[in-house]
């Protein structure tokens, strides 16, 4: 039996299959539909989410950490990584905020999840 270690929640299922003629004749381990649909995703092409940081202009912080909004095919993440290093975004960041849209023809974007302020808006009392 093949293995995997599913990603797709914190339980980390640990998923034993099967395959015969490539497809899964035999699968288990899964505790969620969700496993089912991640090995076949493995198989026929793997995804990711990813978490990373883009460069920040004029903030109180360097940097804003970012995320896909979903998970993108692996062959992608070494172009969306260089084009993340070439980005400077500008001061406010708000957590949500679209930094990169429809990335690849996907329909994920790359989103902020972490608020930058102004330089100057950091001294003022909330």
């Amino acid at each position: 039996m093949n293995r995997v270690v599913c990603v797709q929640c914190p339980v980390g299922c640990k998923i034993k299959f099967e395959l015969i003629d490539g497809k899964i004749v035999k699968i288990e381990g899964n505790k969620c539909p969700r496993g089912l649909a991640y090995l076949e995703d493995e198989l026929k092409e793997p995804k990711r989410v990813v978490p990373t940081s883009v460069r920040v202009v004029g903030g109180n912080y360097p940097l804003a950490s970012v995320k896909t909004s979903a998970p993108i095919p692996k062959k992608y993440i070494p172009h969306l990584m260089k084009k993340l290093r070439e980005i400077k975004v500008n001061a406010p960041v708000k957590v949500g905020d679209v930094i990169l849209k429809n990335i690849f023809d996907t329909g994920v974007d790359v989103i902020a999840t972490r608020t930058v302020l102004k330089n100057s808006e950091r001294d003022i009392p909330q």
